[in-house]
């Protein structure tokens, strides 16, 4: 909705000498996603994150949040809310591996473990494109009790996007109801590693917002802790999706960072930066060889990503489902159908409409 108003007025409004109407008001707020009461506050309240804040910039924490990730944070802690309680009442246990090592234990023990629950062999075959080997894991994943989300925008507002500039992913490491989000704007292979990275949030018991690619080393003077947990997350992560003893057995060092980065990614189904990641932790390459290539991905990232949002949405039930997490959806449709829950509120918690509830119910029923 635009907004649309004499320049003339809105200094007026600033100045105390003169006030907008009612409906004047009420549209400056819808205009700029704050609840209406904020207007008549003497100065804009500090809002409480829901979770923590681990992002950085240029070595820094940085500074809050836009209305497009304050409100999804909102959006998804409802429907958080709503889950764990629908968990809880269907006797559901809490998730063991939720907080079950802490920043002391060895990377490769986590990774481990994180494989292993996953059900990711360290020497598993990866086959088919990036989306197909992705979805796979989410439904590994959902399968393990980790409930996952990926949306590119706000709830079903496909006009509020989501940039990956402020973030890329969150993980909220409830023993009942872990939730990772990843921010469907991303590159696919950038989109890997931060499903990674979060669940090593879960596996360390950490809450937060992450931008895995903004930790740099030599960083870190400010809020240390904060950035401890996102090295140790990034480095688990790497673990996960390329074990040192096969990165090792795989890399020729003849070839050089550009092939084996080309080549290596293709096996491992991650993105080449992690490759390049890895070569520097075992003295493949030098720091500056790993900077100069890790700029030049990250350009590449954004054009992909462009290219893959321009090709379309795909099917709205199938993105509902990836949006929403498959679980989540079920549980959802079913409560509805059951009338354990209004449609009208299912569809609220699914973000459509209560009429198509319904049939995504349908959809969720499996062939004859």
């Amino acid at each position: 909705m635009a907004l649309k108003t004499d320049i003339a007025k809105v200094i007026a409004w600033e100045e105390g000498t003169a006030r907008p109407t009612f409906r004047q008001a009420e549209r400056i707020a819808a205009f700029f996603h704050i609840p209406f009461g904020y207007l008549f506050l003497p100065e804009p309240p500090q809002e409480q994150l829901p979770i923590p804040d681990l992002r950085r910039q240029d070595g820094a924490p940085r500074d809050g949040f836009s209305p497009d990730v304050m409100d999804l944070l909102r959006d998804v802690m409802f429907q958080h809310d709503w889950y764990r309680d629908f968990l809880r009442d269907h006797g559901a246990e809490p998730r063991s591996f939720v907080g079950r090592f802490d920043m002391r234990t060895p990377v490769e023990a986590v990774a481990a473990d994180i494989r292993a629950v996953v059900g990711l062999a360290a020497d598993q075959p990866v086959n088919g494109g990036w989306e197909q080997h992705l979805t796979s894991l989410f439904e590994r994943c959902e399968e393990a009790g980790i409930w996952v989300m990926r949306s590119g925008y706000v709830g079903s507002n496909t006009h509020r996007t989501l940039s990956v500039s402020e973030f890329r992913g969150f993980a909220i490491a409830d023993r009942i109801a872990p939730l990772i989000f990843i921010n469907g704007r991303d590159a696919k292979a950038a989109q890997f590693f931060t499903l990674a990275h979060e669940l090593a949030h879960l596996w360390l018991g950490a809450s937060g917002v992450s931008d895995p690619f903004s930790i740099r080393d030599g960083e870190g003077r400010d809020d240390q802790e904060s950035v401890d947990v996102e090295r140790r997350c990034n480095a688990i992560a790497a673990e996960v999706l390329v074990p040192r003893a096969q990165f090792l057995a795989a890399w020729t060092d003849r070839l050089g960072l550009e092939r084996n980065a080309e080549l290596l990614a293709y096996r491992f189904k991650v993105s080449r930066v992690v490759i390049a990641r890895r070569a520097l932790d075992f003295g493949k390459i030098g720091r500056d060889e790993y900077g100069a290539f890790f700029d030049r991905e990250r350009q590449a990232w954004q054009i992909e990503a462009r290219s893959e949002r321009e090709s379309g949405g795909g099917d709205f039930y199938r993105v509902s489902r990836v949006r929403n997490g498959k679980r989540f959806t079920r549980a959802v449709v079913n409560s509805a159908m059951s009338g354990n829950l209004l449609f009208s509120d299912a569809g609220a918690l699914l973000h459509m409409k209560p009429t198509v509830v319904r049939k995504m119910y349908e959809r969720l029923q499996p062939e004859p």
